[in-house]
């Protein structure tokens, strides 16, 4: 784990970031709040691009709670059942759609609170519908932020909770609403977890990592 970097090193990694990809997008694909919930659940131990492949079709088809219902377990079931966990992911998407449309008349509801309390909705899913949908600057911590978060020292901690602090303590409030996608993308495609590709990453001089591959 690095040691926390300073504010103005922080600010400039951003900066980086910002003049690099001005408005960074989320890569799960949706048509509406509905299916980003759908598709952020299903995400979970798997990849967006497997994800995508499989909810293109299913959204043509339910892209509402009611609808969702309507095309039922199995339906469901084999939409998705090249993704990961899918069984139970399908029973959790089933559970949380009748909840949306016995308790919140059909809509997603926009707290955090009332996001977690959905079936297969944990704070990760929560903060990035927030953060996609309704522009809060809500941080979600994966795989990659955690990693790219501790080896550059942007936002070290010990687990996500750490990690998740850090990032909303330390960098500046005008970079925060796109944080999460910047170090998402950044950990995906350029500080990957075995070969990271120090030699073609912008924030190289500025990076804490010791074992740098270049």
């Amino acid at each position: 784990m690095a040691k926390q970097l300073d504010y103005h090193t922080i600010r400039e990694i951003f900066s980086r970031f910002h003049a690099a990809e001005p408005e960074p997008k989320g890569e799960l694909e949706h048509v509406n709040v509905y299916t980003l919930v759908v598709a952020v659940a299903l995400s979970a131990q798997a990849t967006d691009a497997g994800v995508n492949k499989a909810t293109r079709a299913l959204f043509q088809v339910a892209d509402t709670p009611q609808k969702m219902l309507d095309l039922g377990l199995e339906g469901l079931t084999e939409h998705i059942k090249t993704i990961g966990l899918f069984r139970q992911k399908a029973k959790n998407v089933m559970k949380m759609s009748q909840i949306l449309v016995d308790q919140f008349g059909g809509e997603v509801p926009n707290s955090r609170a009332a996001l977690q309390s959905l079936p297969g909705v944990g704070r990760k899913t929560a903060n990035v519908v927030l953060n996609m949908w309704w522009a809060q600057p809500a941080q979600a911590v994966d795989t990659h932020i955690f990693r790219f978060g501790n080896r550059s020292g942007v936002a070290p901690g010990k687990d996500v909770d750490a990690v998740e602090r850090a990032i909303e303590d330390h960098i500046p409030a005008d970079f925060q609403l796109h944080a999460h996608h910047w170090m998402i993308l950044h950990g995906r495609y350029t500080c990957v977890a075995r070969k990271p590709k120090c030699g073609a990453c912008l924030i190289r001089d500025l990076c804490q990592f010791e074992e740098k591959n270049l």
